[in-house]
């Protein structure tokens, strides 16, 4: 039976004002799970009001009691961690191992926070001059509009989440359309943690574009985190600008994987299956070039198919898969495109390449002579699709890692010594050295040019939420 869900406004669960709803579908079959409300403005309207209205005495909250709020979420999340899982699976399609990883990492960003809350810096020194006390503290930075995407709808949230409240911002959180449950969950944990009314809204906003843009130009918002693609990156950058709102930006990526001749193979192989298959692929830090050397492409590409003939493509809450479906029938056929494309242009089909008739599952794919600056080496793939690029120099295979507008992951295979060297060679905000994941919530996630703006995780996530303010303080002794 489809169930209704509501919007969260003020501490209470409603519907929205206009009375109308969307379809949250399960990938992996088509079927309608949960029609979801959608906002109208005055909905939009009333979160910001409320968060607004709710801004003053939480950023007043005693940080140890902020941080405690968000151990408690942690602690229910701990416990409900199946159930947490469950939702992922449904709405997002992914494998049953990908949502359980997804779950832990996602509560770990309320435990980190928690932590963080009690350990906000400021500084207090003599100037120069002799003449004062230079006193810098740092303060909330007002009501903060959250936008997380669908590839990760839970980490996405709690990692926006749990910074702002450790901070001591009033939220008021957008998730994407194709994936509301999880957020609704996660803000439903935080209700029964005992986050005041009014500290944490969320809205589903139809049409999203204007009524996003409304939510900006409101002057009592005052930070904007957002998750998503490089292009929409850039109109909400525009639209803070008229306001002069802060913003924080994680976007698209086109991670290289470079593996060079020295590469420990063993190592290689289950770093790169982790880099590309972790979450179908789906991941903006997933692997979507893969440079190898020469002369070690053949031996590469050989084990990588047989480990990539091994995994199963299915529903994920049959936990037997290791690969579930992608968000939407959409996203299937335009990695279906992206593949077809780059046959077309060259490239050799190893393995896979096929859609199912049933359900958002494209084939786990390995494409070989793919040609640098060809069309699958341009664009976020991002489904379960290795695409392999044959090089002989490792000059020549910085360049072409570099050669993109993106910068947010790199991977590199190799000799140690060798490999870090290339690793600071690279253009990206985060490099993984013979491992094939790097994300972790004391770690500084973000990227560089168009990759992004600002860091998420680490003690940098919860100044994302802050500003600093000065006080001179006369010298008398």
């Amino acid at each position: 039976m489809t169930y209704l869900a509501d919007l969260f406004i003020d501490g209470v669960w409603r519907p929205g004002g206009g009375g109308e709803r969307f379809d949250v579908v399960d990938p992996s079959d088509s079927s309608v799970i949960a029609r979801f409300a959608a906002a109208t403005e005055a909905d939009c309207s009333d979160a910001v009001d409320a968060a607004a209205n709710a801004q003053e005495s939480w950023a007043a909250t005693p940080p140890r009691e902020r941080g405690e709020l968000l151990r408690s979420a942690y602690e229910v999340l701990t416990a409900e961690v199946e159930r947490f899982a469950e939702i992922i699976v449904r709405e997002n399609g992914k494998s049953w191992a990908d949502a359980v990883g997804e779950a832990n990492y996602a509560k770990e960003f309320f435990r980190w926070f928690a932590e963080e809350a009690v350990r906000i810096p400021g500084e207090y020194r003599l100037s120069p001059a002799g003449d004062k006390r230079i006193i810098v503290d740092r303060q909330p930075i007002g009501v903060s509009l959250l936008i997380t995407p669908w590839n990760f709808p839970a980490a996405m949230a709690t990692r926006k989440l749990a910074p702002a409240l450790a901070a001591g911002c009033a939220t008021i959180l957008k998730p994407a359309r194709e994936t509301p449950l999880t957020a609704a969950y996660v803000v439903e944990v935080l209700r029964r943690a005992g986050v005041p009314s009014g500290v944490v809204n969320l809205v589903t906003p139809v049409p999203t574009g204007p009524l996003v843009a409304g939510m900006i130009d409101r002057p009592e918002v005052r930070k904007l985190s957002f998750t998503g693609s490089t292009e929409v990156g850039r109109d909400l950058l525009h639209a803070c600008a008229d306001s002069v709102v802060s913003a924080s930006m994680e976007l698209g990526g086109n991670a290289p994987l470079i593996v060079l001749p020295g590469a420990d193979m063993d190592v290689t192989i289950e770093g790169t299956m982790t880099a590309k298959m972790r979450n179908g692929g789906a991941a903006c830090t997933a692997a979507n070039r893969v440079y190898v050397h020469g002369s070690r492409h053949d031996e590469f590409v050989e084990r990588l198919t047989a480990e990539l003939a091994a995994l199963t493509v299915g529903p994920g809450l049959d936990r037997s898969h290791q690969v579930g479906a992608l968000v939407s029938t959409t996203e299937r056929d335009k990695v279906a495109a992206i593949v077809d494309t780059a046959v077309e242009e060259g490239a050799t089909l190893v393995h896979g390449g096929k859609s199912s008739e049933k359900g958002a599952f494209y084939d786990v794919t390995l494409l070989t002579d793919v040609r640098h600056g060809s069309s699958i080496n341009a664009v976020e793939i991002f489904g379960p699709v290795v695409a392999v690029v044959r090089y002989d120099d490792v000059d020549e295979v910085v360049r072409m890692a570099n050669d993109t507008i993106y910068g947010l992951m790199a991977y590199v295979f190799g000799e140690e010594r060798e490999a870090v060297a290339v690793a600071r060679r690279l253009e990206a905000g985060m490099v993984a050295v013979n491992r094939g994941v790097v994300s972790d919530p004391a770690a500084p996630f973000g990227g560089v040019k168009q990759s992004g703006l600002g860091r998420e995780g680490s003690s940098d996530g919860i100044l994302e939420f802050l500003e600093e303010k000065y006080i001179a303080l006369s010298e008398t002794s």
